[in-house]
């Protein structure tokens, strides 16, 4: 089954309840985990970025706006306890080493790499040390990012998938590239799946699936006209719902590839075929 995942990312805008209330959404919608990211802002980000100005519900910088919107770690054991109780499993995209140690208390099933960390080769170190089921997402990247980063799981031994990603907010359809799925599929011989930063919700995703998508992975939101980049490129509640009832239908039909004569065909072959005897 095609493993699909909700990422809120910063879609909570800070908010435990708005967290809380998407969980929901992902779980009734039949989605297999929430994903989250965790960032250590002054770490990641250079001063006279944080600095700089910006209009936002949270303050007038990109420190305050950034600030806000980052789950402490007593956060974060909230969700945990949340998700424990809804019964979804979840788990973060860390963008630094700190970040990502610190999400080892919750032991967590999965690991994420972000396209826009493919090429830190130390954190993805850290991540593939850990030996947990990464997905690992290849916008903005080239073959050789690819490759370099999959070298290092390989030398951990580390179970992996990528994922085929195109990192604009919200993606230009005619640039999905979906031929790319079965292509890194047959250069890196490992499952490929596809995140997803369109605006619909099943035009290009359903076809990522047909095309062999093992993952799914989904931007989610409440409300797409909500402050954030992301937002615009999320899927509000129906339209999660709808995507994960097509993806499972494709599952249906699709079947095995094998020919065979159904039990529900044989009335038809006995009546449509005695006029040849």
């Amino acid at each position: 089954m095609v493993f699909i995942i909700a990422e809120i990312g910063t879609n909570h805008m800070g908010s435990l309840k708005i967290v809380k209330q998407i969980i929901d959404v992902a779980k009734d919608a039949g989605c297999d985990a929430v994903k989250f990211q965790k960032k250590n802002v002054e770490k990641i980000y250079t001063k006279e970025f944080l600095d700089s100005h910006i209009d936002s519900p949270w303050g007038t910088t990109q420190r305050e706006m950034r600030l806000y919107r980052e789950f402490s770690l007593k956060q974060f054991d909230q969700i945990d306890k949340y998700c424990k109780k809804k019964k979804i499993q979840w788990f973060t995209s860390s963008w630094d080493i700190e970040s990502q140690i610190s999400m080892r208390r919750f032991k967590n099933k999965y690991n994420k790499v972000a396209s826009a960390m493919l090429t830190h080769k130390k954190l993805l170190e850290a991540i593939a040390q850990e030996k947990k089921h990464t997905f690992i997402s290849t916008g903005m990247s080239s073959i050789q990012d690819i490759k370099n980063a999959i070298k290092i799981f390989k030398k951990y031994k580390c179970p992996f998938e990528l994922m085929h990603c195109h990192s604009a907010y919200p993606m230009p359809m005619d640039e999905a590239n979906l031929n790319l799925i079965p292509e890194l599929k047959k250069i890196f011989k490992c499952n490929v799946g596809y995140s997803g930063h369109e605006t619909s919700a099943t035009n290009i995703s359903i076809p990522a699936v047909m095309l062999g998508a093992s993952s799914l992975e989904r931007h989610v939101t409440l409300n797409r006209a909500w402050y954030g980049n992301d937002q615009a490129a999320s899927l509000e509640p129906d339209g999660l719902k709808r995507l994960v009832r097509d993806v499972r239908m494709i599952e249906k039909i699709t079947g095995n590839g094998k020919k065979r004569i159904w039990k529900s065909e044989i009335p038809a072959q006995k009546k449509l075929r005695q006029i040849f005897v």
